[in-house]
């Protein structure tokens, strides 16, 4: 019997089940953790790089925003490339591109050559995101996509967990440089593995049975299957409440290039996202420099502190996934709103932040936390909006405007810093997710309603 003749709708009870999906989601943990160390490097980093090339704090910002141009840049281009070719063909020639210039990033000289460098490693990285993400829409069924994609952004978290202090540990023993070079050697394993190991469609593989991939393919409806069920079926929704605050409603999957451009949606996502990306990569990238030269911290206390917003939201992602999926019927709007509402108070609490480090770790803990919480429904949320075949290119343009954001704000800091004080850094970053909130009050929530005609 051929994989991909099993039915969607008939799971064979006799078969094995196997799980692979899981492992698959195992290895983009592993590999997404690396890829967010090869970006978060920088960070722990910056300080030495600063004095060694004599930057202003606006230079130290174009360094770590050349990155998120290359990265922004790339974006809907990877979309096309993975819509075309595959996530087997591109993944494994992205990866090794990315830890070459990881690698090459412990080589330079000068500020000119970091800058070129990291613009050269945002191109490299870009595709990762996108054939991660397309794998995942394709690999999970959509009642587990909000948890796999919870735990993809939480290895996005879980590389700035490990770099901080390991980080510190090889400056201090070895130098700068090191980071870079250690940074780029996993990667090439894991490019070669991914090959043989993960295909473009499930039931391809050899390692998923036809009852994983029956399950994979299967859709939940909440449309009665027993008339006489659809006869005593509430007339409420269970949400009815809650969807009217978020405006759930049911909606006609973008299916094209030129409906995902079109869709004001798809774009009020790509505002939200770059807006809270650019709060991400600025703590991600300036939270050593600000540990170091305002709190005065010892190099491995900022390892430590420094790694402390990302543990938090490594558990905001992972919770943030499991909350959407399993209490709120895979609605991700919710998450969004607790996540922006959150992050206006926790900027403005880190005004005031306290100079004793443990402290200071656990404020930065749950600031982390509350800021992820919704922070992975920004690339899930297209999986409703979208059919399969359309979702790599829309997720492409909402990561375009995040990784616009990622860009932006950590060079905006370095000018407010030149300007002003790291103050006006958190205001700034406060007023930001506030607009954040505001704009994703108006995109619709897409809802499965049986018998309700859809809308777009």
């Amino acid at each position: 019997m051929a994989r991909g003749a099993t039915t969607a709708g008939a799971i064979p009870v006799t078969e094995r089940m196997t799980r692979y999906r899981w492992v698959v989601m195992g290895l983009i943990f592993i590999v997404y953790t690396l890829a967010a160390a090869d970006r978060a490097n920088i960070g722990i980093v910056l300080p030495f790089v600063k004095k060694e090339f004599a930057m202003t704090n606006t230079e130290a910002g174009a360094v770590v925003s050349l990155f998120f141009v290359g990265y922004a840049v790339m974006q809907i281009p990877a979309g096309l490339l993975v819509k075309r070719l595959g996530t087997r063909t591109i993944f494994p020639i992205f990866m090794l591109l990315t830890s070459l210039f990881t690698g090459l990033l412990g080589t330079t000289g000068s500020a000119l050559a970091m800058k070129l460098n990291r613009l050269a490693l945002g191109f490299a990285e870009a595709p990762l995101p996108v054939t991660m993400l397309s794998t995942m829409n394709r690999w999970f069924p959509a009642q587990e996509k909000g948890t796999a994609v919870g735990l993809f952004l939480a290895a996005a978290k879980f590389g700035p967990v490990i770099v901080p202090p390991l980080g510190a540990l090889i400056i201090a023993t070895l130098g700068w440089e090191y980071v870079f070079f250690i940074c780029a050697l996993p990667g090439m394993v894991f490019a070669v593995l991914w090959y043989f190991l993960v295909v473009d469609e499930p039931a391809r593989s050899r390692f998923v049975s036809p009852a994983e991939a029956a399950h994979i393919a299967s859709q939940p409806t909440s449309r009665p299957t027993d008339p006489a069920q659809a006869q005593t079926a509430p007339a409420k929704p269970r949400f009815a409440r809650l969807d009217r605050v978020i405006r759930g409603r049911p909606v006609r999957p973008i299916a094209t290039a030129k409906e995902t451009f079109r869709s004001g949606n798809i774009w009020g996502l790509a505002i939200g996202y770059l807006m809270m990306t650019g709060i991400i990569n600025v703590i991600l990238a300036w939270l050593p420099t600000y540990l170091s030269t305002v709190k005065h911290f010892s190099l491995m206390n900022v390892g430590f502190v420094a790694s402390a917003p990302f543990v938090g939201g490594v558990l905001g992602n992972i919770m943030g996934g499991l909350f959407s999926d399993r209490i709120v019927g895979k609605r991700r709007k919710p998450t969004i709103l607790i996540s922006t509402v959150s992050t206006v108070f926790m900027m403005y609490a880190l005004i005031h932040a306290p100079n004793e480090p443990v402290t200071l770790a656990i404020l930065l803990f749950l600031t982390g936390f509350l800021l992820n919480v919704g922070y992975s429904s920004f690339t899930v949320y297209p999986a409703g909006l979208t059919t399969k075949d359309a979702y790599p290119l829309a997720v492409s343009v909402v990561n375009t405007g995040g990784q616009a954001g990622g860009a932006l704000f950590p060079f905006v800091t370095g000018l407010l810093l030149d300007a002003y004080s790291w103050d006006a850094v958190f205001l700034f970053l406060g007023a930001s997710s506030l607009l954040a909130l505001a704009v994703m009050l108006l995109v619709v929530e897409p809802v499965e309603t049986a018998g309700t005609p859809a809308i777009r």
